[in-house]
């Protein structure tokens, strides 16, 4: 199978503010965002060839797309529930690789702060039965699901229980620390660990700080071949690799499941390196960001995507491996935590801030001479997930 390694290029990037957007529509944020990118670009609506919209609530076919007055071109749109904005960026980048078209935009958006649809369940589920029953199971709780993770993964290692909640705190004061840099994010308090530790419990031992927030947003991509990109900028990011891994729920139906591992994360990180090249991720990637849903799942990620060895995050994490200033700084913008997770913008959201990162533009929040930059996303949850990774570097 041949790689997409440096076949394709990101010239331009948008990304709204996240947070509860009370004063704008879905249309007012894919405007914000695509015209962002459209600038940052040096191009016009009419320069676009063809687009992938990722939406999961906030729309239902290529129509809109319609204030961005795109002339009948071919649109699609695509899900893939929180894996939904590398969905459409995949979308983008397959078409242009292949030759389709030669300018594509990709673009993700969430209006969720108006469904009315908040707390442990958040937005009805993908899936949800028209009699208001869930397909993926009665009262289905996401916070409930990963936190599975944090019990089996303290229970697999001896780790106790006052310790491991003080080891997922640090993953939450690191992430608010960066989104706290960050403008476009939706959280800017900085926390300290006794905050998080002392935080109303949700799901046992995911507390209030624990887990991510529900957002509007919107985050836009410009993708080009390669060999056109220096004409539209001199620091263009070119993508190494993409990768996504849908399982059969196969954790989810086997009674013998550890909950200390994520297959999909694991086959798509797999796929991902093998087609980037890359040997030894902890040494090559110099920042990434990752599907932070909840602190536990980002322990988990560290050691699914070769970050840590199995069973070595807690050293890292104590170590300070993964902040600002560490040997592989992950989250740099605050991470779904803190930034913010309105689902089809989120991967994007990613790519935008990596983008930032490899052109060395991300101001207070900047990786020291990056080369490699990674993003990750979960779908759906522990047991029954779509693992989605892209590698993007600034060298060709």
């Amino acid at each position: 199978m041949e790689s997409i390694k440096d076949k394709v290029a990101i010239v331009g990037m948008g990304c709204t503010r996240f947070g509860e957007r009370w004063d704008m529509g879905v249309e007012d944020l894919l405007v914000e965002a695509a015209y962002e990118a459209f600038q940052d670009a040096g191009i016009e609506p009419k320069d676009i060839q063809a687009a992938w919209l990722g939406t999961v609530f906030s729309g239902i076919s290529a129509m809109t797309l319609a204030p961005l007055g795109l002339q009948y071109i071919p649109i699609t749109r695509v899900e893939n529930m929180c894996a939904t904005g590398s969905e459409a960026l995949r979308g983008a980048a397959y078409a242009v690789a292949a030759g389709v078209c030669d300018i594509a935009l990709a673009i993700g958006v969430e209006k969720l702060k108006d469904s009315g649809q908040t707390g442990v369940k958040g937005p009805a589920i993908v899936g949800d039965n028209p009699d208001g029953s869930s397909a993926i199971g009665s009262g289905y709780s996401a916070p409930a699901s990963f936190a599975y993770l944090g019990t089996r993964y303290f229970s697999h290692y001896n780790i106790d229980r006052d310790e491991g909640k003080r080891m997922l705190a640090e993953i939450a004061v690191k992430n608010h620390h960066n989104g706290s840099l960050n403008p476009k994010a939706h959280f800017h308090n900085t926390l300290t660990v006794e905050q998080v530790v002392k935080a109303p419990i949700v799901a046992w031992p995911l507390g209030l700080f624990d887990c991510c927030g529900v957002s509007d947003g919107a985050a836009a991509a410009i993708v080009v071949r390669a060999d056109m990109a220096k004409n539209f900028r001199s620091d263009p990011i070119y993508i190494k690799g993409m990768a996504i891994s849908a399982g059969a729920r196969q954790g989810s139906m086997r009674q013998d499941y550890d909950y200390v591992h994520i297959d999909e994360n694991v086959r798509a990180s797999q796929q991902v390196y093998a087609q980037a090249g890359v040997k030894n991720p902890r040494k090559e990637i110099s920042c990434a960001e990752v599907h932070d849903c909840f602190t536990a799942h980002e322990l988990i990620v560290y050691e699914d995507l070769g970050f840590s060895r199995r069973g070595g995050a807690r050293e890292d994490i104590f170590g300070g491996t993964f902040t600002l200033k560490g040997e592989l700084p992950i989250n740099t913008d605050g991470g779904l935590k803190c930034f913010g997770h309105p689902l089809g913008a989120s991967g994007l959201r990613m790519m935008y801030e990596m983008y930032l990162q490899l052109q060395g533009k991300a101001g207070p929040r900047q990786v020291k001479n990056p080369r490699l930059a990674m993003t990750h996303n979960l779908g759906g949850n522990a047991g029954a997930g779509i693992g989605c990774c892209v590698i993007v570097g600034n060298e060709k």
